[in-house]
């Protein structure tokens, strides 16, 4: 039995060539803005939307839009050397508070059960056809895991 795909390669061939497909390496603008303008430029300005091949900044003072200004093409460049294709073709700069990016959330621990004896020989008997040693081992980590914070 083969490994099974990561979910970004299987994702990547079921939209490929539909809209969507289009819509996701978009989005990665986003993803890449920070690591492409520097910590600097990111707390002043953020990209607030893309169409047609431009993405629309806002800027939060009149100087660093002038500054930006100048800095368009070297963004644009990086930009697209992140992504890996051209996908931005002009920048729009405007006037407003750029919103900044989300802390990620922490994630809440939820109080754990010790596992009984009859949950340990649910776990053998639910991973026991997987022939595949590492991919049954990670399969009885998660089940313990599950088991231990839902109580079922």
């Amino acid at each position: 039995m083969p490994r099974p795909a990561a979910l970004a390669d299987l994702l990547k061939g079921t939209l490929h060539g539909t809209p969507m497909e289009k819509r996701l390496k978009e989005g990665k603008i986003w993803l890449v803005w920070d690591t492409a303008v520097g910590r600097q430029i990111a707390g002043r300005a953020r990209p607030v939307g893309f169409r047609d091949g431009t993405l629309t900044v806002a800027v939060n003072s009149s100087p660093w839009m002038q500054q930006l200004t100048f800095l368009k093409k070297g963004i644009m460049e990086r930009l697209n050397s992140l992504l890996g294709e051209d996908l931005v073709r002009e920048i729009y700069l405007k006037a407003g508070r750029p919103e900044q990016p989300r802390p990620e959330p922490v994630p809440v621990r939820l109080g754990k059960r010790p596992l009984s004896p009859a949950d340990m020989q649910r776990i053998s008997r639910s991973t026991a056809p997987v022939n595949d040693p590492d991919l049954r081992s990670l399969l009885e980590e998660l089940l313990a895991r599950h088991l231990e914070s839902s109580g079922d």
